[in-house]
């Protein structure tokens, strides 16, 4: 197999991530770009920008999360190969990411005609975390139940 048919073979479809996705290759077409809104960064207080762009293939969609500069390099209508991307929550949303690792580049043509709409993961809810404790949740302690404050 050329390394160039073994790149294609491990290029992910959007149907199949998941929550715990890493190191995702994939090609997707930009469907829409939201505004950019102004972020503060938690490490240094430093101001970022930051939009989502709606993208997929013919299995599904999945929002792509764009920081400064790419906010202005990804539009409408491009087709895009993602390398080495990785799926987070947001609000209990899958995210697709680049982060530190990841890249894309635009490409000439999709190799698939629409993208499907319907199936759109970031609009399914997950739980973040692991679910236990927090304010106000009951835990066991030896077999009793106790309200934690």
């Amino acid at each position: 197999m050329a390394i160039h048919e073994r790149e294609e073979s491990e290029l992910v479809k959007i149907r199949d991530l998941n929550k715990y996705s890493r190191r995702v290759n994939t090609t997707v077409k930009v469907v829409s770009v939201t505004e950019p809104r102004e972020v503060s960064s938690r490490i240094d207080q430093s101001s970022h920008r930051v939009a989502e762009a709606l993208v997929g293939d013919e299995t599904g969609s999945i929002y792509l999360t764009l920081w400064d500069d790419a906010i202005d390099e990804i539009k409408e209508d491009q087709t895009l190969k993602i390398k080495n991307a990785y799926v987070n929550l947001f609000r209990g949303s899958m995210r697709l990411n680049l982060g530190r690792f990841g890249s894309y580049e635009q490409v000439e043509k999709a190799p698939f005609e629409k993208v499907n709409l319907d199936n759109n993961l970031s609009s399914k809810l997950f739980e973040e975390g692991s679910g236990q404790g927090g304010f106000g949740r009951e835990r066991r302690f030896g077999g009793r139940s106790r309200r934690r404050y």
